[in-house]
């Protein structure tokens, strides 16, 4: 087990390499090719030397994107409790929340822009827009995936409605929570790429706007590099917390592992 362990991870990474070697070769050879796909030893170059006007605007989208996240995670967190619980509310918030998602954010974004300016809370309520969705839906149905059995039996030993959510409901809906972290933790970076794109004064979207109406492709790359590093860093954290918060997977992996 711990050898297909480790041979799952090391796969991944050789193809990564071959794939980035293959490209440097072309890049080398093309001159063509070059102009519209820079080599990634160049790429990296830039990156390094740009590094402080990058920093300025990575500061300025993470801010908007940890913002709407945070907001989304806690509003998500309320909603979902409050439709698991009270089944009118259920039924009707659950199909606006549907409709919500039919909407292009490319259709909404200029409209938190002439609402409320070209500030932060555009960004942020774009963020939010996108974030808010998976994380509600994927712990309602964890909350609402809870053993029946289980809640009657706490029910008829006297526990409150408090207490069913703490011993049971919310450690069982967990795995589903964090499911939908992950997939909101990409989108918060995405969601205030797309905020900064429709109009901003700062911030890797406009930074990557401007190098881009001057044909500067290689800055273009080092952009995009920096947006993906931010998103595997936000899903690692998410993963760390939650290593921290369900220790009894953890220690399934490990069981599973030794087998």
């Amino acid at each position: 087990m711990k050898r297909l362990e480790s041979t799952s991870k090391v796969i991944p990474s050789s193809i990564m390499i071959m794939i980035l070697l293959l490209w440097e070769v072309a890049s080398r050879r093309s001159i063509d090719l070059a102009r519209m796909l820079p080599p990634p030893s160049e790429i990296l170059i830039t990156l390094i030397s740009n590094i402080q006007v990058l920093w300025q605007h990575t500061r300025i989208t993470l801010f908007e994107a940890l913002t709407g996240f945070v907001i989304s995670i806690i509003l998500a967190v309320l909603l979902a409790i409050l439709m698991d619980g009270i089944i009118i509310i259920r039924n009707a918030l659950y199909s606006i929340l549907i409709t919500s998602q039919t909407v292009p954010i490319l259709v909404i974004a200029p409209l938190f822009l002439m609402w409320f300016g070209f500030g932060y809370l555009p960004k942020i309520l774009i963020v939010i827009l996108v974030c808010f969705f998976p994380i509600t839906i994927s712990l309602l149905e964890g909350l609402q995936s809870v053993d029946k059995e289980m809640l009657n039996l706490l029910k008829s030993m006297g526990a409150t409605r408090f207490q069913c959510y703490k011993l049971v409901k919310l450690p069982a809906a967990m795995p589903n929570f964090f499911a939908g972290l992950k997939i909101s933790g990409t989108y918060s970076i995405m969601g205030a790429i797309i905020g900064e794109w429709v109009g901003g004064k700062d911030g890797l979207g406009v930074y990557m706007m401007r190098v881009r109406h001057s044909f500067a492709i290689d800055k273009v790359f080092a952009t995009i590099v920096i947006i993906s590093l931010l998103s595997i860093a936000l899903i690692k954290i998410i993963e760390i917390a939650e290593g921290k918060m369900m220790p009894w997977l953890q220690l399934q992996k490990q069981k599973n592992m030794e087998e």
